[in-house]
């Protein structure tokens, strides 16, 4: 049987959520980003308890299947920004990628996605990168420039106007200022 968890967005929430299982008498085959897969059906009681536990945690289990599917790309989107590494900025067309890894269809997909949460799909990519370029500049180890590749941008210039678009401050003024202006947990996005 696969649960389906909103929001899990690293290996912290993964470890969480294991320990959760453990304490709910649950045995996982596998555990990823939003996704459990049981090795046996839990009876009523576990799964309630596992739900309860999973709420204190910041943690929801999914029941319908749009809200299913909506979460998972979500995952898939924080997956590819926040976990993986780029190898060329082209690597990752999302629609296509997105579409192969649900099994759906980008036009299905983009109007659920859309719909539930209210923006649109390319919005959220969009925002997962800021955040994720947000983290780099934070740790000061790469130039700009490295960050744009590493992220999937063009250039840096392509980088940097979209990072004024949706922070209102350049780069440079974040960097100075990150204190005040700070990150969002990838889970409000």
């Amino acid at each position: 049987m696969t649960l389906i968890i909103k929001n899990m967005v690293c290996a912290r929430c993964i470890r969480s959520v294991e320990h959760l299982l453990t304490e709910a008498g649950l045995e996982a085959k596998k555990v990823r980003l939003g996704e459990v897969e049981l090795v046996a059906s839990p009876n009523l009681l576990q799964l309630a308890a596992l739900r309860q536990s999973l709420e204190y945690e910041g943690f929801e289990l999914l029941d319908d299947r749009n809200s299913q599917l909506v979460a998972q790309i979500k995952n898939l989107v924080i997956n590819e920004i926040h976990h993986a590494t780029y190898k060329k900025p082209e690597s990752v067309n999302f629609s296509d990628f997105l579409a192969r890894e649900t099994g759906h269809q980008y036009s299905q997909l983009s109007k659920l996605f859309s719909l539930v949460e209210g923006l649109t799909i390319e919005k959220y990519v969009i925002a997962q990168k800021i955040e994720r370029v947000k983290e780099l500049l934070i740790y000061n180890e790469l130039s700009f420039g490295e960050i744009a590749f590493q992220t999937g941008y063009s250039s840096s210039h392509h980088l940097s106007n979209q990072f004024r678009q949706m922070t209102g401050l350049t780069p440079t003024q974040f960097k100075a200022d990150r204190k005040q202006h700070g990150r969002k947990a990838l889970d409000v996005l």
